[in-house]
């Protein structure tokens, strides 16, 4: 999509991204109309789902016509698989999850969580819109606190053999004694990198700080798809998931 060439496009995202996905609306080309949801529906998957693919029925129907609908997730715990592009295309991060997305690349996921993709991480937006401070599990939510069984979830969708089979690719090494916490320098003078810290040392947590990048939240805001960071899903397809690390999810 050409900077020259203003489009109107849907933007339905994670209220996880809130600030960041403002900062890239701010100096996008294109007329954007954002919709938020709330970084509590990660609790359930199906739920998510269904809330996000009402969203994109509900953006068809309003009679707007936009050139396509952005979705700001990543396979959040297989949230996003199943949904449906209608009479309008859909695009999304090729991304695992908000980890990805926020570091800006998953080159850099790999080389900073590859050994140990489940490591437990935050950002800005867990501090401001969470009700825990650590994301650690695949659904987006807090398995220590909420008790969750992500493992457990793939085992009921894919069957005993193919869900362990899945989730031991995804989750070779686990190590829960490290929080990381992804800070952007566009947020960094929020000073919730400190609040940050000080949770996780209380909970017993070795802290690591990175860098993120807001190169996918901007590039997908502006228009700027390219096949191997984007999955463009033409209208009547739906969205699929590869769960590997370079295509993740595909158009079926």
């Amino acid at each position: 999509m050409r900077d020259d060439l203003q489009t109107m496009l849907k933007l339905i995202s994670c209220n996880v991204f809130m600030r960041e996905a403002c900062l890239a609306i701010a100096d996008s080309p294109h007329v954007i109309d954002v919709e938020f949801t709330e970084l509590g529906e990660h609790l359930r998957s199906d739920g998510l789902r269904q809330l996000i693919q009402s969203n994109i029925d509900a953006t068809e129907a309003s009679g707007k016509k936009y050139d396509a609908i952005c979705l700001l997730f990543g396979l959040c715990g297989n949230a996003t698989v199943g949904l449906q592009a209608r009479s309008m295309p859909l695009v999304m991060p090729r991304a695992h999850d908000c980890c990805t997305i926020l570091l800006g690349s998953r080159s850099r996921f790999v080389e900073q969580f590859g050994a140990n993709p489940s490591t437990p991480f935050s950002s800005c937006g867990y501090i401001e819109r969470g009700s825990y401070f650590l994301r650690t599990a695949d659904d987006g939510s807090s398995s220590i606190e909420t008790g969750g069984d992500p493992l457990q979830r793939y085992i009921e969708q894919y069957g005993e053999e193919d869900g362990r089979y899945i989730w031991e690719q995804m989750h070779p090494n686990r190590h829960d004694n490290e929080a990381v916490f992804i800070e952007l320098p566009e947020t960094r003078p929020l000073g919730h990198a400190l609040r940050f810290e000080e949770k996780a040392r209380a909970a017993g947590k070795t802290v690591r700080k990175l860098e993120g990048n807001l190169r996918l939240i901007r590039n997908l805001i502006h228009g700027h798809w390219n096949e191997e960071e984007y999955l463009i899903v033409p209208p009547g397809k739906t969205i699929e998931g590869v769960y590997d690390h370079e295509k993740i999810v595909r158009a079926k």
